[in-house]
């Protein structure tokens, strides 16, 4: 332009070099990677069993733990559980209530049975107030409820925005690993069930946990989907009663309690949650549709994989679907990731679909698409399970076992799926 626009100047522009400053921070000294693990990490045990479980053994001084879960469903009635049992053997807890008042808390705990000297309410939306409380008590646990609802004077937007979570958390966290406390921050969840906030929230903290419920039965499944100190997709099992949530020491018993082998479209999985086998329900459910594109309904395994049971079925078993709406559900509102689950899930729509009971059977494998069957980890675990049980008839990939979907159907019963006749 041969000006500058805002000072009318006509003067051409001078290169002026900025000066090299010194750095004002003195450089850190590295930590060899030999010494970075000496000394032990105790661990501190929580009290109630299917949450050290979960955790991997228990709380680790300075670890940051997410909560997530619909509201209604128990968050803050477990972490109320969790700081009494923690004060039972020996602990302490600070608990920050931004949504709740003292005395609403208060009336909770005594609903639940939970009185002690060592749990502390403490009705603040200051994140910093809370981390003063933290330091000058040293407590062993910080629970705040919910990161949604505190926030930072220095931000100017309101509890809840995107910028006032990342800030409460990261100072949550900072304070959390250089004092050395546990900490528990509740978080919302969004219309999609994913935990509200920006997903840097996940990645900051430690471990992420998501407490999910099954209404209709009053069950509630802890989900670890997260742990750099113990194990992922373990689950913890709770049932929700009148003082609470109380756990289920053997939840084979309890969803294969009401299973009947003589209907057919029902098979028995042992599902391997973390080092542990638990007995589930997998049921399928087929009918003709007198729709030009069927419906698939699934809960509890991933939808894509049953599509591709539904074509392994048809290629290598002379079983159709193409007419049939296809129901699958894993009963207790259990979700399963693991490919052991495609043998239960194939014969229960075998056994749907030709209307034949397979008994009291237990299944485990992975399908492939040439339909040949895959060995799957911790064989032993699963059979030890199913036949404490009392399930005698297995099927399952391995030695002496079928190598093909065709035989597995076989040794089930189902002959005539294996030849493609009805």
């Amino acid at each position: 332009m041969g000006f500058c626009p805002r000072c009318p100047n006509a003067a051409g522009l001078v290169e002026v070099a900025a000066a090299a400053r010194t750095p004002a921070i003195a450089a850190p000294t590295p930590l060899p990677l030999s010494k970075a693990s000496d000394g032990d990490v105790s661990r501190i045990a929580t009290g109630m069993g299917e949450v050290d479980r979960v955790l991997g053994g228990g709380l680790v001084p300075g670890g940051v733990i997410l909560v997530g879960g619909e509201p209604g469903v128990g968050k803050s009635t477990l972490l109320l559980q969790l700081a009494g049992a923690l004060a039972d053997a020996g602990g302490s807890t600070i608990i920050a209530t931004a949504e709740e008042s003292a005395h609403q808390v208060g009336l909770r705990a005594r609903r639940l049975g939970v009185a002690a000297d060592a749990i502390t309410l403490l009705a603040e939306h200051d994140v910093d107030a809370i981390i003063a409380a933290a330091v000058e008590h040293r407590p062993d646990l910080v629970v705040v409820d919910s990161i949604q609802t505190v926030g930072v004077a220095e931000v100017g937007s309101a509890p809840g925005a995107v910028a006032q979570v990342r800030e409460a958390a990261a100072r949550l966290i900072r304070a959390a690993k250089h004092h050395g406390f546990a900490a528990v921050i509740v978080g919302h969840v969004t219309k999609d069930g994913g935990i509200a906030g920006p997903k840097l929230l996940e990645h900051m903290v430690d471990v992420v946990l998501y407490l999910e419920g099954e209404t209709d039965r009053g069950f509630r499944t802890l989900h670890g989907l997260k742990n750099r100190f113990g194990a992922t997709h373990v689950v913890g099992l709770f049932e929700m009663a009148g003082t609470g949530l109380a756990e289920v020491a053997d939840p084979s018993a309890v969803f294969v309690a009401d299973w009947q082998g003589s209907i057919p479209g029902t098979v028995i999985f042992p599902a391997m949650q973390g080092r542990r086998a638990m007995l589930v329900e997998v049921q399928a459910l087929t009918a003709p549709s007198p729709l030009a594109q069927p419906r698939r309904s699934v809960r509890g395994i991933e939808v894509a994989r049953v599509h591709q049971l539904l074509a392994v079925l048809a290629r290598h078993a002379g079983l159709g679907f193409g007419d049939q709406d296809v129901y699958v559900n894993v009963v207790g509102g259990i979700r399963l990731a693991e490919p052991a689950v495609d043998l239960a899930v194939a014969l229960a729509l075998a056994s749907s679909r030709l209307d034949r009971p397979l008994g009291a059977l237990a299944a485990w494998g992975e399908v492939g698409l040439a339909g040949e069957l895959r060995q799957v980890p911790h064989g032993s675990r699963r059979s030890e399970e199913v036949g404490r049980m009392g399930l005698d008839h297995q099927v399952y990939p391995g030695a002496g076992g079928p190598r093909r979907l065709i035989e597995a159907l076989q040794s089930a019963g189902l002959k005539a799926a294996a030849t493609g006749h009805e």
